[in-house]
Parts: C-alpha cells; structure tokens; sequence
C-alpha cells in the first residue's frame, strides 16, 4: 500500500532511471510517455541542468540525476516508515523492518527468522541486506536499518545492544579430516593443513593477525576470502579446514557436513554476536517485536546446535598455540 505521497515526477525520474527509457518506463510504471517525458523536462528547466544523458541507447542519469534518485528513493522509505507507524498506532501487525545480517548466516539464522516472520507476521515485509560487521554498524549508524546481527561488533555510545552471545573459536573440518578425530587442537595443529580464511574485511581476521600472525606466513598457502560462504564449501569438499564459530556453521554442523572441534591454547579470543539498534532512534513497535523474535531464533539455533554433539566449547588449556 501506497500513500502516494512522493511526487509524480521523483517517481518518473526513478523509473526511467530503473529502465533505461522512457519508452521501456512508461511500459513498467503504465504511465504515457508523454506525460513523463514533460515532467521530466519540467524539472530540467527548473533546475537548469539536465538529469539524464539521451543517447540513441537510451538514457543514463547525470550527477543531478542520481541526486534525484536518492531522493525519490528516501522519500518512498520516509513514507512506509509512517505507514508503518500509523498502522501500529491502530494496533495491527504490518510494517516493514530492515535487517543487516552476516553472509555466514544467510544459510541458516536468518532463512530460520525469516519462516518465524512469515509465519506468525504475514503482512510484515523483512528486507535483509547482506555485510561485513564494519558495513553494518555504518548502516545502522546512518539509520537506513532497524536491527543489526553481526559478528565482533565494535562497542560505541551510538549502538545499542538488544541481545548477545560469546562463541568460542572452533577449527572445522569434513568427516574423514585427520584432525576430526581429536577432542580439541592448537592452531600450529591447525595450521599443518590448507587453511581457508577470512579477509581483513572480517574482524575474525584481524584479530587472528594481531594474536597470531605466524599463522599468515607458516604452512601451505592460505585460501583468502571474504565470503563465509565459500570457506565452509571448502571446508566440506574435504581439502581445507577454517576457524570459526558453531553460529558460523550451523546449518553444516546439523547436517553432518562438518564438525567443529575447539581450539585451545594461549591468547586464543572468543568472538561475539549481536544484535544492535540505533540508540539514537526509536524503535518501530514491529521491530522491537522481531528483535525479541530474532533473539530467541539465536539462543535456540546456539542452544540446539551446543546440544547436537556436533561440537562442544573447550577451555583454553594454557599450552602453546
């Protein structure tokens, strides 16, 4: 549902923008050409300077032109926001929530949520957008999200946590691995093996480095990435192992595709996940009820996975690394 507040012409300017035209425009949105070819003029004329390139290809937006579309597009989120708002003032469940969550999860955690949401809330639209922890505490910060789940979130008077958990560090590996058969490892046990690990996008990574920067420079070469994604397909092709958290590989773990084993040794750091709001913001009544949604998805895929066997948290023993 609309509130067809945006003006005509910011929507035109859009559209043509999405398409390429007028002509494949005019099509999409079943407004005539001529009528959004005028408004668009208008507004050139108004402002002096042109919003698109006309080429015989078709038109691409100048400077002022992606301005434009910026614009248009904060409005159309302004306006949801207070539909959303006036909806929950008369007491219904509809809304729109937006989620930035870790590539890691995509395969787990958040399609767990988003059942949960389709289920119990079915006139609520979820968008997810996927990031690095830095990229989401920018989004968040900027407030073009509501919630946040991600990993090792850097602690700031911005960012309010609704909900957390510490995962302790496992070294993953496929069934039939050398390693899989131990109780627990070190990192020079884990590092004997190709490793696949994250980019320096990923704090895992950084932190890695700062306790631990051998690892980056003895044994076989490093596989490099900064899709988890692609290190737990490596990891189950049977050739890598990778160093993670049980939230990182859950949907593997429960399938049987991995098993986790736990590291010990000195200096070796727990990660965290979380959930954060923008503390400068209040929180739409729908997203404060998915947030309590999300928690509970979390401590109940932590919980079931803890409890499956698959892995078991150690304690750093004081050995070496």
């Amino acid at each position: 549902m609309s509130l067809y507040l945006v003006p005509k012409s910011l929507l035109y300017v859009e559209a043509v923008a999405d398409h390429g035209s007028i002509q494949a425009a005019a099509r999409a949105i079943r407004i005539s050409a001529s009528a959004i070819d005028r408004q668009i003029k208008l507004l050139e004329d108004r402002l002096g300077t042109q919003l698109f390139d006309r080429q015989t290809t078709g038109m691409t937006l100048t400077t002022a032109g992606e301005m434009f579309v910026l614009f248009a597009r904060r409005w159309q989120e302004d306006e949801t926001h207070l539909l959303t708002e006036i909806r929950q003032m008369q007491g219904v469940d509809f809304g729109h929530v937006r989620l930035v969550a870790m590539d890691s999860l995509v395969n787990g955690l958040v399609p767990r949520f988003l059942a949960s949401v389709a289920r119990d809330y079915p006139r609520v639209r979820v968008d997810v957008e996927v990031a690095t922890p830095d990229g989401a505490a920018e989004l968040l910060d900027a407030g073009q999200c509501e919630l946040a789940l991600c990993f090792n979130l850097r602690p700031s008077r911005d960012i309010h946590v609704l909900w957390s958990a510490e995962l302790p560090l496992f070294c993953v590996v496929a069934p039939g691995h050398p390693l899989e058969a131990e109780d627990s490892v070190t990192l020079r046990q884990v590092r004997a093996f190709p490793i696949a690990v994250q980019s320096r996008a990923l704090a895992i990574r950084r932190m890695l480095e700062a306790r631990h920067s051998w690892m980056f420079e003895d044994g076989p070469p490093p596989v490099v990435t900064n899709s988890l994604q692609l290190v737990k397909q490596l990891v189950i092709a049977g050739n890598h192992v990778a160093l993670t958290s049980e939230m990182d590989a859950a949907p593997e773990l429960h399938s049987g595709q991995m098993r986790a084993i736990p590291v010990t040794g000195t200096n070796i750091a727990a990660q965290t996940i979380a959930l954060a709001v923008n503390a400068r913001q209040s929180l739409p009544r729908i997203a404060s009820i998915l947030a309590d949604h999300l928690a509970a998805e979390a401590e109940g895929m932590l919980a079931d996975i803890r409890q499956s066997g698959t892995c078991t948290p150690g304690a750093a023993d004081g050995s070496g690394a």
